[in-house]
């Protein structure tokens, strides 16, 4: 019988898992250590207030904080192409169909929704969430270097009564634009989410969502190489 042997290192429990019970300020620097090394050039395209960042040392990454509100959109960023080590979005992932469920919802509404002038979506609901998480890949895959690392924070939804699995939607989009789907978190609320009206329960409520890890392939064959 064959097989990789390793020769060195020590058993340990502290390990990166694939699931975390805590928020994303306590998530994501895990993640970002795990496939981005310390001083590479990271663009969060999706800053907002950064909450991301709050745990990480300033001086750990060269950080470019950009966010729509400041005019800048995912989907036409300001860098050459290749320039960025690591691309990391989180767009608004549900559109907001109305009353106060969905409040968090609302900045998709505000910035992306189709109808608002000059906010280039083509499509409605659903699908125009996912056209946006698609330009502003695309948008990624020019500016990450080869074997760059895209982070993509999404959560599954329900649009229209049928189930629309975002995470496995962008996986597939995503590898036709030239990435590789390397990992995948999912990340729980502790909280007990609820509904304004509810007749009968159709679905499972959503109470996850995912931190996606993706890698800009290149010409060269071969698997995934941890940073160095």
């Amino acid at each position: 019988m064959s097989g990789r042997s390793v020769r060195n290192g020590e058993p340990t429990n502290d390990l990166v898992l694939s699931a975390f019970t805590v928020g994303n300020d306590r998530a994501f620097p895990s993640i970002l250590g795990l496939y981005v090394k310390p001083g590479s050039i990271v663009a969060d395209v999706t800053y907002g207030k950064g909450v991301f960042w709050r745990r990480i040392p300033p001086e750990q990454y060269e950080l470019r904080a950009s966010d729509i509100r400041d005019g800048i959109d995912c989907r036409d960023l300001p860098y050459t192409d290749g320039e960025i080590d690591c691309v990391v979005l989180d767009p608004p992932y549900m559109h907001t169909p109305g009353g106060t469920a969905h409040g968090s919802a609302s900045p998709f509404e505000d910035y992306y929704r189709n109808n608002k002038t000059g906010n280039r979506t083509r499509s409605k609901y659903h699908e125009a969430v996912l056209e946006l998480y698609v330009d502003a890949g695309r948008e990624a895959h020019r500016v990450l270097r080869d074997r760059g690392v895209l982070i993509v924070k999404c959560q599954d939804e329900v649009c229209s009564n049928r189930q629309r699995f975002t995470h496995v939607e962008i996986m597939q989009a995503y590898e036709r634009l030239g990435f590789v789907a390397e990992d995948l978190f999912v990340i729980v609320r502790n909280n007990r989410p609820g509904v304004s009206r509810a007749v009968r329960q159709v679905h499972a409520r959503k109470n996850h969502s995912y931190f996606l890890v993706f890698w800009k392939r290149d010409d060269r064959r071969g698997v995934w190489k941890p940073p160095q």
